[in-house]
């Protein structure tokens, strides 16, 4: 009950007096001692904990690079105006941006369709209605006759 008290009355005091007074613990322990470590096996362990949060940060650079490269690939693609900061994390990963295998076969599946899409035949495929196998016998077939001709020609 006394305990309660202190702590409720004590705690409005203190805030009163605006902490004028310092509590010193009783036993100061180092960080170490207070992990049940030695101080050897916690600067071995705190190494360890560096090297691990080093390791995270470069894996993540290295994933917003990628990003990034992805990024600036779609905008070169679309003819969209680049972004400074695509640009510098790129150039802070370095050579070692490299796209995922699915991503490099995403994107070489959307070339492949591109280049079909710009060609005659695949312009011809998006109209409805038109055989293209119809279309290239009449071209072959037309190409034959001009040949016909030309053989024919007095002036050839």
């Amino acid at each position: 009950m006394a305990f309660m008290v202190k702590n409720m009355v004590g705690g409005q005091l203190k805030n009163l007096t605006g902490g004028l007074t310092e509590e010193k613990p009783e036993a100061e322990k180092t960080d170490a001692a207070a992990q049940g470590m030695t101080q050897e096996e916690f600067e071995q362990y705190q190494q360890q904990l560096e090297e691990e949060k080093q390791e995270r940060e470069a894996n993540f650079a290295q994933k917003k690079a990628e990003r990034a490269t992805l990024r600036s690939h779609f905008r070169d693609k679309y003819r969209l105006p680049k972004n400074e900061v695509d640009e510098t994390q790129i150039q802070q990963a370095g050579d070692d941006v490299v796209l995922p295998t699915e991503l490099a076969k995403m994107i070489a599946e959307d070339n492949q369709e591109e280049t079909h899409k710009q060609s005659v035949l695949g312009q011809l495929s998006n109209i409805q209605n038109v055989d293209i196998d119809q279309l290239k016998d009449k071209a072959q077939a037309t190409l034959e006759d001009l040949k016909k001709q030309t053989e024919n020609c007095s002036l050839m």
